[in-house]
């Protein structure tokens, strides 16, 4: 094999083609909405690690399960990237009309592309958090909430951070 690319290979590199069963996709007796997505801080240096929190209700009549989904987006970079990639997933168990606060932390390396080594880079990114993929158009009761950050600082290897 000499092309290693990963251009058509996996749904994260299909390009406008969606999946017939995306990852997190699947059937719930009861419904979820997410709010205040929050990011800390929404501008950071280059080395640094992003903390996440969002809140989850369960708006339906019924206990459930929800798996709540990181995915991030880099808005420009020097090198082909996937449209979006899962960062971090949590299944949570919630009470019918309860909430739940979740906490994650983000880390720079997730944000690292491939570049002869792994570098980081400075710029603009989208996270998106909810129980299903960005814009996925299998119907799920689910929506996905997204918010934007800035990574400041010159480019680097990974190692010298």
């Amino acid at each position: 094999m000499e092309n290693y690319t990963m251009e058509g290979r996996t749904y994260r590199y299909y390009g406008q083609e969606a999946p017939l069963y995306p990852f997190g996709y699947g059937l719930s007796y009861t419904t979820f909405q997410y709010r205040d997505l929050v990011l800390i801080p929404p501008v950071l240096p280059i080395c640094a690690n992003l903390s996440v929190s969002v809140v989850l209700e369960n708006t339906g009549q019924r206990d459930g399960e929800e798996v709540v989904q990181l995915y991030l987006r880099w808005e420009q970079s020097s090198v082909p990237v996937p449209r979006w990639q899962l960062v971090a997933f949590r299944r949570v168990a919630v009470p019918a009309g309860q909430e739940a606060k979740l906490s994650f932390q983000v880390a720079a390396e997730q944000r690292a592309v491939w570049a002869r080594d792994w570098r980081l880079e400075p710029g603009t990114f989208t996270l998106f958090a909810g129980g299903q993929q960005p814009g996925q158009q299998t119907r799920a009761p689910s929506e996905v909430l997204s918010t934007r950050f800035t990574v400041t600082g010159a480019a680097r290897s990974l190692r010298g951070c």
